[in-house]
């Protein structure tokens, strides 16, 4: 047994505590709280030699078993006094801990980064849905009945955990476990209707997606993470017609960035990387998309029709891909123009556009448009219209944050995200005064 799988299998068993939640109460928090107190006096022998990673070494502290600790501590006073449910509480913790396990012995076999990363999602997803199982039987609570929402729960919580995993290092597992455990809290809270079959769907296609877009270059492995968990949350909570948008998006977007990579390059307008799109990238276009997704799962709750958190959802794909079509496009062709004086620039200057870049991000709305058109049937020939204008819009705006705020008091992502949220908001704004 290597150093790291020891020490991961160990870091394992104390994770394994979460499992006495539901019998034990407070106590658990506190038994966690001890093992993180009783860690910072450990400077040496076999227990300092178990859990000890090269920088608690370099301090002689286990200072990352005692934040690992007090992470699930914490976790486990929210299920205490702030009605997170237990097994939310133990999937969250346990993500973490066999997560990282599964990773480790990976690594022994020298597989590759991609195969390390599923290796810590199928050992995340496999412990979250035993230890969720267990924690509903000791209550008394029915595990066939509940065993859909456990596999999504499990499942997005092993995504989102080695998503964070593949940017961060071992020492920020606290962060990953309380970043699971909210995300987790907010799913429990929507009470989703989902099935067996269209959760392990979404994670099949999930699965592909993601490893296509980085067997292909188009994602880095965090942008391949990223993007997997936006499918299958698409997916899950929207439905097949939501991910086809998306999609879409994700399958034009990356082509367009292979257009004529080489003379891009050579003018300094090409993405970097080769084009292989990262974690922060995928989020800038699609953070919006998401969060209208999530709205529409929880819009009981918001007492608001479905059409309208649809129409943000297309609205800000549309941005994205008529924003990456101009750009993409457009950066192949001279005499770009600064959109708020009209005078002439240097190709990759922010806020530049051509006539040829802005024709191609209205016809990458106007796919969008057609696309959302052809899938849901509450959308008309001037939904559609509705749709390709939001693009259209969002796209208008990302050049204009562009030319006057891009690098000075916002980043590349930022202004995309800003683009996209514009977007969301005129189709959704169109949708409820233009449509009946």
């Amino acid at each position: 047994m290597t150093t790291r799988v020891r020490r991961a299998a160990a870091y394992a068993v104390v994770s394994t505590l979460a499992l006495a939640a539901p019998t034990l109460g407070w106590a658990t928090a506190a038994a966690f709280g001890a093992v993180a107190v009783g860690a910072l006096s450990v400077t040496d022998g076999p227990v300092f030699e178990w859990f000890a990673r090269p920088a608690d070494r370099q301090e002689g502290r286990l200072h990352g078993l005692a934040a690992f600790g007090f992470a699930a501590s914490g976790i486990g006073l929210l299920s205490v006094f702030a009605n997170l449910p237990d097994h939310v509480f133990v999937a969250s913790v346990l993500v973490v801990g066999y997560g990282n396990l599964a990773q480790q012995v990976a690594w022994t076999f020298d597989a590759e980064p991609i195969l390390r990363t599923g290796a810590f999602v199928a050992g995340g997803i496999v412990a979250a849905v035993a230890g969720q199982a267990l924690a509903l039987t000791v209550v008394g609570t029915p595990v066939t009945p509940a065993l859909p929402q456990i596999v999504f729960l499990a499942s997005s919580g092993a995504l989102l955990a080695g998503l964070l995993r593949s940017v961060l290092f071992a020492r920020d597992d606290p962060l990953v476990m309380l970043s699971v455990a909210f995300l987790l809290w907010l799913f429990a809270d929507l009470a989703v209707v989902v099935t067996v079959e269209g959760v392990a769907v979404a994670l099949a296609v999930s699965a592909l997606f993601g490893y296509v877009s980085w067997a292909l270059d188009a994602a880095s492995i965090p942008g391949m993470m990223t993007g997997a968990l936006l499918a299958m949350l698409t997916i899950v909570l929207g439905g097949y017609g939501w991910f086809a948008v998306l999609i879409a998006f994700f399958g034009i977007g990356s082509l367009s960035t292979k257009f004529r990579y080489e003379e891009k390059e050579a003018r300094g307008v090409a993405e970097e990387n080769e084009g292989a799109r990262g974690s922060g990238n995928v989020l800038g276009n699609a953070a919006v998309a998401l969060v209208a997704v999530l709205a529409y799962a929880a819009r009981s709750k918001f007492g608001i029709g479905g059409d309208v958190f649809l129409f943000a959802f297309a609205g800000s794909i549309a941005t994205a891909m008529s924003d990456t079509l101009s750009s993409e496009i457009g950066g192949v062709f001279d005499n770009p123009r600064l959109i708020t004086t009209f005078e002439r620039v240097e190709p990759g200057t922010d806020g530049a556009v051509t006539w040829q870049g802005e024709l191609a991000g209205a016809t990458g709305a106007t796919v969008v448009a057609l696309i959302t058109a052809l899938l849901f049937g509450s959308v008309d020939a001037v939904g559609a219209l509705v749709v390709a204008a939001a693009g259209v819009s969002g796209m208008t705006i990302d050049s204009l944050l562009g030319a006057t705020l891009e690098g000075d008091a916002l980043s590349n992502q930022g202004v995309n995200f800003l683009a996209t949220l514009s977007g969301a908001l005129v189709g959704a704004g169109l949708a409820v005064v233009v449509l009946p």
